[in-house]
């Protein structure tokens, strides 16, 4: 049966080619959602860039027809803009209508007493605005198109129990084949178990092109003076050294090590190894209040508290063992006068492109699929990318936990050679810290 589809603006600034994506559904949108898409058309960012696009895809579509009365679309169904025919006061339910939130409701409230004949869906990003149709009797959904299973994302590590004679094979030989008919995505964390004795494991990563679950190769000094505290942050070096992958997500509350593992391999991989030609560092300018252009000073000066914790975890990283040294031997700081280390917000980002450097993009939970698609395509022949962030503290209204780009990025390429998974649980920080981020 096909239905009706009411589409709020936030959906359409999410993702402005969200109308092409209803199959051969009737797709509405309220005239008040264009009205609000309309005050974002100006802002150079990507919910500007999406304002924008939808206004120049509608307008295309009007050679095909009169956007009031419906246009056809290719894959069956009809679009329209919906102006309400009825005052708020005439419909059936006594809905406030000082609000744009509440006019794009009374579009759907219309639109669902007036065609009976199938269903009427309003679809908002909006939990707060879901609840208040639900509240007057309007089916509604959250856009669905580019979330994913954030349940499965958690099983970043394989638990398999086989034979002592399995594990004793895998230290001798340094592989094993894989003992597990379910299936396994390359690259992804393995922990064998003896069945005749739990306690006697062996950690590994399965080699897709091998066929194989492969040792580890961490070294046993760590990376920069880190060593791995338990076994995700193994598999997270594991993953963050070797060449051959060239994306990696690491998912995990504050704490746990992300930043600082990223951080960790890629300064070895760089000034020691010198398999990358650049270090570079970037994040979200994300902030809580107003963003950086309301600070004094120069760019630099502008930008520095919200690199501040990048910069932190490299003084930890070149103060290693010896915490008295702090300003008398902080060495990231030459690494960053001559280029080798670079750290800069991602809105430097667009455009460049990136060969041979290792890039990390911290808290990436704040970016849309788009804005890490963007990221990602910027990567030059021999670039490595690191994503890391907490799906579960999020700052951008726009996304969620199962629709950010981290997210999404992590679930599309499971099932990629070049790319790998971890989910980071156990906070390694200090005991107060996960203290905090469990109880609080």
């Amino acid at each position: 049966m096909k239905k009706n589809y009411v589409l709020d603006a936030n959906v359409l600034l999410h993702d402005p080619h969200a109308i092409f994506k209803f199959e051969d559904n009737d797709v509405v949108i309220p005239i008040f959602a264009i009205e609000e898409i309309d005050q974002f058309k100006r802002e150079g960012s990507e919910r500007g860039r999406n304002a924008r696009t939808i206004a120049r895809l509608l307008d295309e579509l009007r050679a095909r027809g009169s956007l009031s009365k419906g246009v056809p679309l290719d894959q069956g169904g009809v679009l329209r803009i919906a102006m309400p025919e009825r005052r708020p006061a005439e419909l059936s339910v006594g809905l406030p209508s000082h609000s744009q939130d509440a006019a794009i409701l009374h579009v759907a409230i219309e639109m669902r007493d007036r065609d009976k004949s199938r269903p009427t869906i309003f679809v908002t990003m909006d939990t707060n605005l879901r609840i208040r149709a639900d509240a007057i009797g309007v089916t509604s959904e959250t856009y669905e198109n580019q979330r994913v299973d954030a349940l499965e994302l958690e099983q970043s590590v394989l638990d398999v129990a086989v034979p002592a004679s399995t594990i004793d094979s895998f230290f001798q030989n340094g592989q094993v084949d894989v003992p597990v008919h379910a299936p396994i995505y390359p690259n992804a964390g393995v922990l064998l178990r003896d069945t005749a004795a739990p306690n006697r494991t062996a950690l590994g990563r399965y080699d897709s092109a091998k066929g194989a679950i492969v040792a580890l190769r961490v070294p046993r000094d760590g990376v920069m003076g880190i060593r791995p505290r338990n076994k995700e942050q193994a598999f997270a070096l594991e993953l963050l050294l070797e060449d051959s992958i060239r994306l990696v997500t690491l998912i995990g509350k504050a704490g746990t090590g992300k930043t600082l593992l990223a951080l960790a391999a890629g300064i070895r991989r760089t000034t020691e190894d010198g398999v990358f030609s650049r270090l570079l560092v970037s994040r979200p300018v994300m902030p809580l209040g107003r963003d950086i252009g309301f600070l004094p000073g120069d760019v630099d000066e502008k930008l520095n508290p919200w690199m501040q914790p990048i910069f932190d975890n490299l003084e930890i990283l070149f103060t290693q063992g010896n915490p008295n040294r702090g300003n008398k031997d902080r060495g990231f700081l030459d690494l960053l006068e001559n280029g080798t280390i670079q750290v800069e917000p991602l809105t430097y980002i667009r455009g460049r492109s990136l060969p041979h450097q290792y890039l990390i993009i911290d808290e990436s939970q704040n970016l849309t699929p788009h804005e890490v698609k963007t990221i990602i395509t910027r990567c030059g022949e021999g670039t490595k990318i690191i994503l890391t962030g907490d799906p579960q503290q999020i700052d951008n209204p726009y996304v969620d936990h199962a629709s950010n780009g981290l997210s999404v990025v992590a679930d599309r390429f499971r099932k990629e050679k070049i790319a790998g998974h971890v989910v980071l649980s156990k906070g390694e920080r200090s005991e107060l810290a996960e203290l905090a981020a469990n109880l609080l």
